[in-house]
C-alpha cells in the first residue's frame, strides 16, 4: 500500500512536471518562435527584445494555452464520469446530446440568421453570439434529459435518450444548412472544426468559473462513483444514493460539456481517449487517483495538440478536432487490439 501511493505520488510528480513542460513550450512555439529567456521577461513585464514577441505571449498563446488546459481537462473528467455511469466504455462526453444541442443552437444563430433579419447577422458571427447560443441549445437538451432522468430509472435507457437527441439535432440542423448560403455554411463549418483561439479574457473567465462548479460537484460524487463500478444495486447496498449520485454526475458533465463546446466548438476524442491513457498509466480504477490524473492528462494532451495544430515556423495552423481526432482514434484502436477488452 505505501509502495502504490509513493509510486501515484511519483507519477503525479512527473504529470505536473510535464504539464508545466509542454505548456512553456506551446506559448513558445507558433508562427513565431519565441526564444524561453525572451518570454520569461515577456511574463515578469521585462525588457523584450521585440514588443511584437511580448503581445504575441500574453495576447494571444497565454489565453489560448490557459484555455486548452481547462478545454483538456473539462473534457476528460466528463468522460471518465460517463464511461463509469454507463459502465460502458466508449461513452464520452457528448453521449448526452449536450453536444448536438449546442451545435444545434449556433446553427440556429448562424444558419438561421438570414430568418432573423440584418439586425442580427453581427452577433450571429461573434463569439459571445456563438457562446450564447451553444450554451442555450446546451441547456435545452439538458433540460430534456434531466426530465427524463427523473421519470426513467435505468440508466442505459438516458443513454439511448441522449442518443436520440443528437440524431434529432443533425436532422434539424441539416434542414438548416440545406436551405443556407455558402457564407452561413462556411462560418458554421468553421466553429465546428473547433477552436482554442480567439477567447477574451472575460470568455475565459466565465469558463474557469463554470468548469470550477462543474469540478465541485465532482469532487462530492468521487466515493459514490467508486461504488458504482460494480453496478447500480451493489452501490445501493452500500448505502449510496444512486439517483443523487446519477443526477449529480449529469449535472457535472453536462456543465463541464456544455460551457466547453459553447466557447471552443465540439472537440472530439479528448473525453474518449484520456481516461483510458491514464488508467492504463496508473493501473487504478480508484476515483479518488483518477479525477485528478485524468485532469491533468488531459490538461496535456490538449496542449500537445494545439502544439502539434499550430504548425510551428508556418503561418497556418490546422483545426484543433482534425489533430485531435489524429491523437484519439489510433489509441482507441490500439487499446482494443492490445487488450482485446477496454474497462470502465
Amino acid at each position: 500500500m505505501v509502495n502504490s501511493t509513493k509510486s501515484y505520488r511519483n507519477t503525479f510528480i512527473i504529470l505536473l512536471g510535464a504539464l508545466l513542460l509542454i505548456f512553456i513550450v506551446n506559448i513558445s512555439l507558433g508562427s513565431v518562435y519565441i526564444p524561453l529567456k525572451q518570454l520569461f521577461l515577456a511574463f515578469i513585464d521585462g525588457e523584450v527584445e521585440k514588443e511584437s514577441w511580448k503581445s504575441i505571449a500574453l495576447n494571444y498563446r497565454l489565453p489560448k494555452a490557459i484555455t486548452a488546459i481547462i478545454v483538456g481537462s473539462g473534457l476528460s473528467i466528463s468522460g471518465l464520469l460517463m464511461q463509469t455511469l454507463f459502465r460502458n466504455p466508449l461513452a464520452g462526453p457528448y453521449v448526452l446530446g449536450i453536444s448536438s444541442g449546442a451545435s444545434l443552437g449556433v446553427a440556429i444563430l448562424i444558419l438561421g440568421a438570414s430568418f432573423f433579419g440584418a439586425t442580427t447577422a453581427g452577433f450571429a458571427f461573434s463569439s459571445w453570439g456563438h457562446a450564447i447560443a451553444a450554451s442555450l441549445g446546451a441547456f435545452l437538451v439538458l433540460s430534456a434529459v434531466m426530465l427524463a432522468a427523473i421519470k426513467v430509472r435505468n440508466t442505459m435507457s438516458i443513454l439511448i435518450i441522449g442518443l436520440m437527441f443528437g440524431s434529432l439535432t443533425a436532422s434539424v440542423i441539416s434542414v438548416l444548412a440545406y436551405f443556407s448560403s455558402a457564407n452561413q455554411l462556411q462560418q458554421y463549418l468553421f466553429w465546428s472544426f473547433g477552436s482554442l483561439g480567439n477567447l477574451s479574457w472575460n470568455e475565459i473567465l466565465v469558463l474557469l468559473i463554470i468548469f470550477l462548479i462543474g469540478m465541485t460537484c465532482v469532487i462530492f460524487i468521487i466515493k459514490p462513483l467508486n461504488s458504482l463500478l460494480l453496478g447500480e444495486n451493489y452501490a445501493k447496498s452500500m448505502g449510496v444514493n444512486v439517483k443523487r449520485t446519477r443526477n449529480l454526475t449529469l449535472i457535472s458533465t453536462s456543465l463541464l460539456t456544455g460551457v466547453i463546446t459553447a466557447f471552443s466548438g465540439p472537440i472530439a476524442f479528448i473525453g474518449l481517449a484520456v481516461p483510458h491513457l491514464t488508467k492504463l498509466l496508473f493501473s487504478t480504477s480508484n476515483h479518488k487517483i483518477l479525477v485528478p490524473a485524468v485532469a491533468i492528462s488531459g490538461a496535456i494532451i490538449m496542449l500537445i495538440c494545439d502544439s502539434i495544430a499550430q504548425l510551428p515556423t508556418s503561418e497556418y495552423t490546422l483545426p484543433i478536432n482534425a489533430i485531435t481526432s489524429l491523437f484519439g482514434a489510433p489509441i482507441i484502436i490500439w487499446l482494443l487490439v492490445r487488450k482485446r477488452k477496454i474497462t470502465y
